[in-house]
C-alpha cells in the first residue's frame, strides 16, 4: 500500500474519499467516513467519489459536501472514460488529502492525476474484515483516530417509510424483521423452507412480528415463495424502493436474518442487529464490525471459507448443519442479550 501522511499542524481544507465497488462495499465505508467527518473541523470539506449505480445512499446523507459519480457500470473501459471526463471537475477542487478506499487502476490513476499532499490506499488482501481495513486506511492518513459511527443524518425527503410499509401490509404495531435470502450462489443459500420454518418458530414466541422481503428482482422468486407461505405476516417489497429508501426502511426494523449480500452490509452499518448465514463466504473479509451481529460461519470446517460457487461435497454442509431450530434458538438468545 502507498501512504503519505498529512503532516501539517492545521487540518486539510478538502478531502476526497474514493470507493468504486458494489453497493455493499460502498456502504461499508460510510460509518468510518462519518467518524472522519465528525473529527474534521467544520471548515474542511469531505467529498466522495463512487459509481452511479451505488451513489443514492451516499447522496441521501448529510455526510459529504459533494458526491461525484462515474458511469460505465462494470465495464472497465467505460468506467475509465467516465473518470477521465470527470477529472477536470475533481482537479479544480484541489484536494489536500485523498483516501483511496478502492485501490484499483482507476482510483490510483485519479489520485495520481489530482496530486494531493497526502493519501492512503486500501489494503485489498489482508485477512481482515473490509470494515476494519477501511478503518485502518482512513486512520493511516494521519487525520486522527477512526472508528465506527452510525450516527448518520438523512437529507430532507418526501419519502415516508411508514406509509410505504403500511401500503405493503404493515399493521403499524408489529416489530419488523427482514428475511434476506440474497446470497449470490448455492453455497451461500440457506434453504427457503428453513426461512419459513424459522419465521414460524419466531411467530410462536413473538406473535407481534411481521417479516419483510426487501430488495431487487434477484430474489423475487424467493420472496414470492415466502409470501405464499407466510401470508399477511410477510411484507413483499421487492423492487419497491430505491437503495436510499431501502436504507431508511432497514433503520426501522428490529433485526435482519440474511445471507452475504449488500442488504446485510446496509443493516450492520446502521448498527442494527444482524444475523448472518455466511456459508462459503470468507468470514474474515465480510464479518460485520458492529457489536450487534450474530454470525453463522464455516470457520470451524476443514473446507470452510472456500468461496466456491458449487460445494465440492454436494451438500453445502456449512449451511445445512444449521437447522431452523438452531438458528431460532441462537437468534432469540442473541436478541435478548442486546435488548
Amino acid at each position: 500500500m502507498s501512504i503519505r501522511k498529512w503532516e501539517r499542524n492545521t487540518a486539510p481544507k478538502k478531502v476526497l474519499a474514493i470507493r468504486l465497488q458494489a453497493m455493499g462495499d460502498t456502504v461499508i465505508t460510510l460509518p468510518y467516513l462519518q467518524a472522519l467527518r465528525n473529527t474534521l473541523p467544520e471548515g474542511t470539506q469531505l467529498d466522495f467519489l463512487t459509481r452511479k449505480e451505488v451513489d443514492p445512499v451516499p447522496k441521501d446523507l448529510l455526510l459529504f459536501d459533494h458526491v461525484f459519480s462515474i458511469g460505465g457500470k462494470r465495464n472497465f473501459k467505460k468506467q475509465f472514460l467516465s473518470a477521465c471526463l470527470l477529472l477536470p471537475r475533481l482537479f479544480f477542487r484541489r484536494y489536500d488529502v485523498i483516501i483511496d478506499l478502492q485501490n484499483n487502476r482507476i482510483s490510483r490513476f485519479v489520485r495520481k492525476i489530482l496530486r494531493p499532499e497526502a493519501w492512503s490506499e486500501f489494503d485489498r488482501y489482508s485477512p481482515l474484515a473490509a470494515g476494519e481495513r477501511t478503518r485502518r486506511t482512513i486512520e493511516s492518513v494521519g487525520l486522527g483516530k477512526n472508528f465506527l459511527d452510525a450516527g448518520y443524518r438523512f437529507k430532507p425527503s418526501a419519502f415516508q417509510a411508514d406509509k410505504l410499509l403500511a401500503a405493503c401490509g404493515w399493521d403499524g404495531k408489529s416489530r419488523l424483521v427482514i428475511l434476506n435470502p440474497a446470497g449470490a450462489f448455492g453455497t451461500r443459500n440457506w434453504d427457503m423452507d428453513n426461512y419459513v420454518a424459522f419465521a414460524r418458530l419466531w411467530l410462536q414466541e413473538f406473535p407481534d412480528t411481521q417479516f419483510i422481503a426487501l430488495g431487487i428482482q434477484f430474489i423475487r422468486d424467493k420472496a414470492v415463495y415466502l409470501k405464499e407461505k407466510l401470508g399477511d405476516k410477510l411484507l413483499y417489497m421487492i423492487d419497491n424502493t430505491s437503495p436510499s429508501e431501502g436504507f431508511r426502511i432497514i433503520q426501522q426494523c428490529w433485526f435482519m436474518l440474511s445471507e452475504d449480500s449488500g442488504l446485510m452490509h446496509m443493516c450492520w452499518v446502521l448498527d442494527k442487529p444482524t444475523v448472518v448465514l455466511l456459508g462459503s463466504t470468507r468470514s474474515d473479509w465480510v464479518t460485520p464490525q458492529n457489536k450487534n451481529a450474530l454470525i453463522f460461519s464455516s470457520d470451524d470446517l476443514p473446507c470452510g471459507n472456500c468461496m466456491l460457487e458449487t460445494c465440492k461435497f454436494n451438500d453445502v454442509h456449512c449451511l445445512t448443519r444449521y437447522t431452523p431450530e438452531i438458528v431460532f434458538q441462537k437468534t432469540k438468545a442473541f436478541i435478548s442479550s442486546i435488548e
